[in-house]
This record gives structure tokens, C-alpha cells and sequence, in this order.
């Protein structure tokens, strides 16, 4: 829930590519399999196209909305 925090506060990015990395602060998250699921699920997402490896800022989809408010 806190890496879906960040994201709602925009203080993540994410890199575009299969299994994607999140940063938030500017520094890499350490859980890289959380990572994965959370997008994988559709919780969370990039803002725009990007390619593997380029960071853009992370969003959080409907169903990442829904996941935080049902907290």
C-alpha cells in the first residue's frame, strides 16, 4: 500500500519495458517483485508511452484507486 501511496502523492516514476522498476524520491524500490505485481495486476501504470528502461512519472489506475480508498 505505501508504493500505491507514492504514487497517488506523485513521488514515483516508473521505467517502461516487460517487468518494470519503480522509483520513487528519484531512488530505484528495493521490492522489484511487488513492483511487477502491482502493474501486472493493473493497479499501477506509466503516465505516457515510454520505452524499457526511460523513467516517466507513475499513475495509479482506476482499480489502484480503488485499492487505496478500500483501506
Amino acid at each position: 500500500m505505501s508504493m500505491l501511496r507514492a504514487v497517488a502523492a506523485g513521488r514515483a516514476e516508473v521505467t517502461g519495458g516487460i517487468e518494470p522498476e519503480l522509483y520513487v524520491d528519484g531512488l530505484p524500490c528495493c521490492d522489484q517483485m511487488a513492483t511487477h505485481d502491482l502493474v501486472h495486476a493493473g493497479l499501477l501504470r506509466p503516465s505516457q508511452p515510454t520505452s524499457f528502461g526511460h523513467r516517466v512519472c507513475a499513475e495509479l489506475t482506476e482499480d489502484g484507486r480503488a485499492a487505496l480508498a478500500a483501506v
